[in-house]
């Protein structure tokens, strides 16, 4: 078996410091079984830009219907369920911008934001897609999002924990 680049593991201790997801059951944890459902799903719902290390940025988009995210913005469902009750075929109209992992050296660059754009404008040449969701765990996040949801001219829903 190949040894993993470096920055593989430096990006999966990014999503554990940023997101902690290991230690919070309701977050989705990506793994091969999800990433299958995310592309029967959409093909752009998963995004990667490499360099010579390997990943440098991951981008994570799901097309939903705005039911289901409206139930998770009320806390009736948790995030590992947005994607549960979204199923495959279903008539999108909305986004939750999952996350955007990018490690420290290509953050400030427009990269990350140039994978969120293709993906989104992916997925809006398939579906009538009328809102932009997310649940911002920074303030580049957050940033990052408004920037793409008035880009895209897409109202932004966020989800606060309060």
């Amino acid at each position: 078996m190949p040894k993993p680049l470096p920055n593989f593991s430096r990006m999966l201790s990014l999503i554990d410091e940023v997101f902690d997801t290991r230690k919070d059951p309701n977050q989705l944890q990506v793994n091969q079984q999800i990433m299958k459902k995310l592309k029967k799903i959409h093909r752009a719902t998963l995004s990667e830009f490499a360099d010579e290390n390997g990943p440098a940025i991951w981008v994570l988009v799901i097309p939903t219907t705005t039911s289901v995210m409206n139930d998770f913005l009320s806390k009736k469902i948790s995030e590992k369920d947005i994607l549960a009750k979204t199923k495959s075929g279903e008539k999108y109209t909305c986004i939750y911008l999952c996350s955007a992992t990018t490690l420290q050296e290509y953050r400030g660059k427009g990269e990350s934001k140039r994978l969120c754009l293709q993906a989104i404008n992916a997925i809006c040449k398939d579906y009538p897609i009328e809102t932009l969701f997310v649940w911002p765990f920074t303030k580049e996040g957050e940033k990052l999002a408004t920037s793409l949801a008035k880009e895209c001219k897409l109202p932004l829903r966020i989800y606060t924990e309060q």
